[in-house]
């Protein structure tokens, strides 16, 4: 009999170990499958929260943050699409890539979970950031990104334009931080066991199968 267990995915669309550890945990979710299933709820954690409209500069952002030279974030962006690549992802980083705000991708995701479409919606924003480079702060993308996850384009929009869910996803975000998240991605399982990082798909597999187990 399949076990079902609870999923919080604590992310943000702007960290590419959010997408690889999807990409695992997505895989690892394929190979239990009729053994252990999930019930997925993302929640908002954001790497950026103070970036302005339309971004800046990944590699001058993430060099100054991180004290790491150019050729050295670029080195790292290779190797982390190498690992995306691994597990189904597309991740596109060169030097004309830039890093957006995410606030109101968080606010369309919140609104897709009511809607039953989350996941879908949170792949194709990932699509929209890592293999599209689309600005994840741009009302007109998010409703693209919202229409291919199967979603009303209209209501999308509507959401993004009113402000709506701005009180819920801040509650949520400061409820993750006081939960102690400060480093994403996490993922709670039966709001009990932590998993972190972006884990490939055999350590999301093991770790499911234990928990199921005890029930």
């Amino acid at each position: 009999m399949t076990k079902t267990v609870k999923i919080d995915f604590v992310s943000d669309i702007a960290c590419p170990w959010c997408a690889i550890g999807l990409g695992g945990l997505t895989k690892a979710l394929e190979r239990l499958d009729g053994e252990v299933a999930a019930d997925i709820h993302f929640q908002p954690f954001e790497l950026n929260p103070d970036m302005p409209a339309g971004g800046t500069n990944h590699l001058d952002y993430i060099a100054s943050k991180y004290g790491s030279t150019r050729q050295q974030v670029l080195a790292n962006g290779k190797a982390m699409a190498e690992r995306a690549a691994g597990v189904g992802v597309t991740m596109v980083r060169d030097e004309e890539s830039r890093v957006y705000n995410t606030f109101d991708a968080h606010r369309l995701l919140h609104w897709a979970g009511l809607e039953g479409r989350q996941l879908a919606l949170k792949q194709a924003l990932f699509e929209v950031n890592f293999a599209l480079g689309r600005d994840t702060g741009d009302t007109d993308v998010l409703v693209e990104a919202a229409r291919a996850a199967g979603l009303d384009p209209d209501a999308a929009r509507e959401v993004l334009t009113s402000g709506r869910y701005t009180d819920k996803v801040r509650a949520a975000e400061a409820h993750w931080r006081r939960a102690g998240i400060t480093s994403v991605p996490a993922v709670i399982v039966n709001d009990k066991y932590l998993i972190s990082g972006g884990q490939p798909p055999e350590a999301f597999e093991q770790a499911l199968r234990n928990i199921a187990a005890e029930g």
